[in-house]
């Protein structure tokens, strides 16, 4: 089997399947990629048995086959060479792997493909169609969130509720909580599953960043993205996801509008002041004012500002942990937020003032109690 590529092509598409290999894999052939040819087209694929990248390349090729490549020295190898065209031969008996560039050969040991896991495909799958931005978006703005507590393995990704022709993502770690609600896509289904946060980290570097639909079905046991040339697996965490619902507290008078980077650039020098095991900084509100303060008593440091807002409710003073607060003013978009609250003991709503059509976010931050 033989087949020539541009040493960059292949590089970008090795990049992206190489994500899903494992540091330290359960089996030694997991280290590898498994390269498919048939007819004039590559398939490359790369799995850790939890998460599956398959991705394809048109090649010049002289005979079908596969064959596993060592990953790192491949990948090292194409980095390592400005662009210009390669060319694999694989010895069918021993699978030895000889690539020839302009520079010269390099010989490498590869396996029988035939020993390569299989990686699981869709089987009896409902599916839904999301625009690629859109997803992206629900990502980026949820992955945050969740914990990295292995005890709590449902809270370590992203819960998908599907809805017929709405998507929710939500994340949490118990102390900040994010939902992000999308409303145009097409399905036929409801369902809900909760995606692990490897597999959404390297769907979130290999999405375009355009309207091109992205398939996403799933059964029981896995999730399946589907978009150009590349299809992702990945197994799903088998758990219940707590009743976010439940925790969302649903009066909240006291409404407080403020100009987003003003609040966050507050928060990140009233932080320096703060203690370094809770990160509590106060907030205490009033009519048409914000102040916002910190301080350690261990080491006598102490910090105060004060910022001009629109305030709706009665004065309240309450704690915050600044770094969750600056983390999500920093994922939210637009000029203005908004902070709702009841208490200075339940949860605060962290709002933008305008959400994007067919889009919808919400934010919640549980206090850090006030010690008297």
């Amino acid at each position: 089997m033989k087949f020539s590529v541009s040493s960059s092509d292949l590089q970008k598409k090795l990049t992206l399947a190489g994500g899903a290999i494992s540091s330290n894999p359960v089996l030694p052939i997991l280290e590898d990629f498994l390269f498919t040819v048939s007819g004039n087209q590559l398939t490359i694929a790369a799995t850790d048995l939890e998460t599956s990248v398959i991705t394809t390349i048109e090649v010049n090729a002289d005979g079908d086959g596969s064959v596993a490549v060592p990953a790192k020295i491949l990948i090292d190898t194409l980095k390592a060479l400005p662009q210009q065209p390669v060319t694999f031969v694989i010895n069918e008996d021993n699978f030895g792997i000889e690539i020839t560039s302009a520079y010269g050969k390099y010989k490498l040991a590869g396996e029988n493909g035939d020993d390569y896991p299989d990686i699981p495909v869709p089987n009896e799958a409902d599916e839904i169609s999301v625009s690629a931005l859109n997803l992206l978006e629900g990502i980026n703005k949820t992955l945050f969130a969740t914990s990295t507590d292995e005890l709590r393995p449902a809270m370590t990704g992203v819960y998908f509720q599907v809805d017929f022709s709405k998507l929710i993502m939500v994340a949490t770690d118990a102390h900040k909580l994010v939902k992000y609600t999308l409303s145009d896509i097409s399905g036929e289904v409801t369902s809900n599953f909760i995606v692990p946060k490897k597999a959404l980290n390297l769907l979130k570097s290999a999405l375009p960043s355009t309207d091109e639909q992205v398939s996403v079905s799933f059964d029981k046991a896995n999730a399946f993205f589907t978009f150009g040339d590349t299809n992702m697996a990945c197994r799903l965490i088998d758990a219940r996801y707590p009743d976010y619902n439940a925790v969302i507290p649903v009066d909240n008078p006291n409404v407080l509008l403020i100009n987003r980077a003003d609040f966050q650039n507050s928060l990140k020098r009233i932080v320096i002041y703060a203690n370094k095991t809770t990160n509590q900084v106060i907030l205490t509100i009033a009519d048409g004012s914000l102040t916002v303060s910190a301080q350690d008593l261990d080491f006598s440091n102490e910090a105060t500002e004060q910022l001009a807002c629109s305030y709706n409710g009665d004065p309240l003073t309450i704690g915050f942990n600044a770094k969750f607060l600056v983390e999500m003013l920093g994922v939210l978009e637009g000029e203005e937020v908004k902070l709702e609250m009841s208490t200075a003991t339940r949860a605060g709503i962290l709002l933008p003032t305008e959400q994007a059509g067919g889009q919808e976010i919400m934010m919640l931050v549980m206090p850090v109690m006030l010690s008297n």
